[in-house]
């Protein structure tokens, strides 16, 4: 049996312990074939230094002059994996994750079943959330251009049902875990860099199916990630606005883009004024999200 060669690539920024959990759970991993890069992105500590000492020839460093955010990070990684270690997939992971032990046998199963198949995402839970591993963040995601925000993730908060057991052709697949055929890299080149952090994954596969691949979800496959909570409280921020809207403009209808426009700005005033209401305590300022 053959084991096509699978590039991980994980990004770090000032998330040491992160990052060894993530790579300690790699480490754990069956398949038999596979290369590791961690692309750190200008850490203000000592990352580098503790994961090189740590993990030797396990991975292979490349260390950032500065914070390039998340789509040109892993694209560093992706030059450096074309460059020099063949992959014929590119698995970008979250650094903030843990993965099953046969996470790449089902995806790398999956892929190669289906010529078609471009982009695939395994099942991703929440790390914790009260106590429980077993919750979904997310199975995939899908697009409705006309929801307020046009892209969503499958399954998130629901419990692992039945709905979520089959593998399936899905609209996209989540950055945070997200393997791509070599194929797909040759066609479409790298993720776009215009996008710091968000949107950067759901471009990329609104592009692969344009092109004619698959995008799909295996459930089979499995990882857990620590989801940031500050930014799931405050939900859509202004900063988020320009880069979805850009999403819009470069990937739907004008009809499309001038609907998101029209319906986004207003939704943003009223949460961003409805989280700040319910921070205000008498006598004292706004309180800080949690980090």
């Amino acid at each position: 049996m053959s084991y096509p060669r699978v590039v991980i690539i994980i990004l770090n920024w000032n998330g040491l312990k992160d990052t060894i959990e993530c790579l300690e759970s790699l480490k754990k991993i069956t398949y038999p074939n596979y290369k590791v890069i961690v692309v750190d992105n200008a850490s203000s500590g000592d990352d580098v230094k503790i994961l090189r000492e740590k993990f030797g020839d396990y991975i292979h460093i490349i260390q950032n002059d500065k914070n390039y955010g998340f789509a040109e990070g892993n694209n560093i990684g992706i030059r450096y994996a074309l460059a020099h270690l063949a992959p014929d997939y590119v698995f970008l992971l979250n650094n903030d994750t843990v993965v099953a032990p046969d996470v790449l046998d089902e995806l790398v199963r999956a892929a190669e079943a289906d010529p078609n198949v471009g982009i695939a995402g395994p099942k991703i839970y929440y790390y914790d959330i009260k106590g429980r591993k077993d919750v979904i963040w997310s199975a995939g995601g899908k697009v409705t251009w006309w929801h307020p925000w046009v892209y969503d993730g499958i399954g998130c908060n629901d419990e692992d049902l039945p709905q979520y057991q089959a593998l399936r052709t899905v609209d996209w697949i989540s950055g945070a875990a997200m393997m791509v055929k070599r194929r797909v890299l040759d066609e479409l080149s790298l993720l776009n860099g215009d996008y710091f952090l968000g949107n950067e994954d759901v471009e990329y596969c609104l592009r692969a199916q344009k092109h004619g691949f698959k995008v799909v979800y295996i459930p089979a496959a499995r990882v857990w990630h620590k989801v940031g909570k500050s930014r799931q409280k405050q939900g859509p921020r202004f900063s988020d606005l320009p880069p979805y809207l850009r999403l819009i403009r470069r990937n739907f209808p004008l009809t499309v883009y001038l609907y998101q426009l029209l319906l986004m700005a207003p939704i943003l005033v009223v949460r961003r004024l409805l989280f700040a209401l319910t921070n205000i305590r008498p006598g004292r300022s706004r309180r800080k999200p949690d980090l």
